[in-house]
């Protein structure tokens, strides 16, 4: 087990913009709690750093963890469109040096694209994160399973209306660009690497976690969430059990690094 720091003072909230390498604006919060680790969150396509579940996910963090939340580019305050995948590698980049340059302990969280994105960037860059989250990672954009005759009526229709509508939003770029699929680089990931899946998900189906998870080298586990829906959605009807398991999974090996 880490040597996490319970964190005892107030949590102060800092935002801040750190620049891509091709020099787009990134916004940030930074919820500094004293603790010696941190967890960076990349959100899923149309969410930001200021959407209700991103932000119930870090209320939940903050006892035992500091955490860093952004808007990819095209989210948000985030400068630019939004490119699938292609670019947004560049930002997730800039966040976490932004955090290893303040912290020994960086753990990374990504749901759906921000998951993919983020199976990209470490398959770069390993050294920028200590341990990873995937939650609904899609193989490849191309193969996403999204059918709009099945929509989760309770999640994507009831509550976008509704609370869920807050922090919401894209701006689109060209989608037809050349990407980087997850499930050709995944093995390049030589962190731990815990997927995390709802086995009711109707836009990212199951299966793409465990080919992930197969492809993987680096240590590794995979959980399917019963009745679980996809990505941020996870947050509601299954908080505790999301919760219980990613602090555990960091707890146990950020200390690896």
């Amino acid at each position: 087990m880490c040597n996490i720091q319970k964190g005892k003072d107030p949590v102060e909230k800092i935002s801040g913009i750190v620049k891509s390498a091709d020099k787009q604006k990134i916004f940030y919060d930074h919820y500094q709690g004293g603790n010696k680790a941190v967890i960076v969150i990349a959100h899923g396509f149309f969410n930001s750093r200021r959407s209700v579940l991103i932000r119930q996910l870090i209320q939940c963090l903050l006892d035992d963890f500091d955490v860093i939340a952004f808007d990819f580019r095209g989210h948000g305050e985030s400068e630019g469109l939004f490119f699938w995948t292609t670019k947004e590698y560049l930002d997730l980049e800039a966040v976490l040096t932004f955090a290893n340059e303040r912290y020994k302990q960086v753990g990374l969280i990504g749901f759906s694209l921000g998951a993919a994105t983020s199976i990209i960037t470490l398959a770069k860059n390993n050294g920028l994160a200590g341990s990873f989250v995937s939650i609904s990672a899609p193989t490849q954009f191309e193969k996403i399973d999204f059918q709009f005759w099945n929509l989760d009526v309770e999640n994507d229709v009831f509550y976008n209306l509704g609370e869920g509508r807050k922090g919401k939003g894209v701006r689109p770029g060209p989608f037809w660009l050349p990407k980087d699929k997850p499930v050709a680089v995944v093995d390049r990931i030589k962190v731990p690497v815990l997927y995390i899946h709802g086995d009711e998900d109707w836009v990212v189906k199951p299966w793409h976690s465990q080919a992930l998870y197969e492809k993987t080298t680096a240590r590794k586990h995979i959980l399917l969430i019963e009745k679980g829906p996809h990505a941020e959605y996870l947050m509601r009807a299954h908080e505790k059990e999301l919760v219980t398991e990613i602090k555990k999974w960091f707890t146990e090996t950020l200390c690896e690094r």
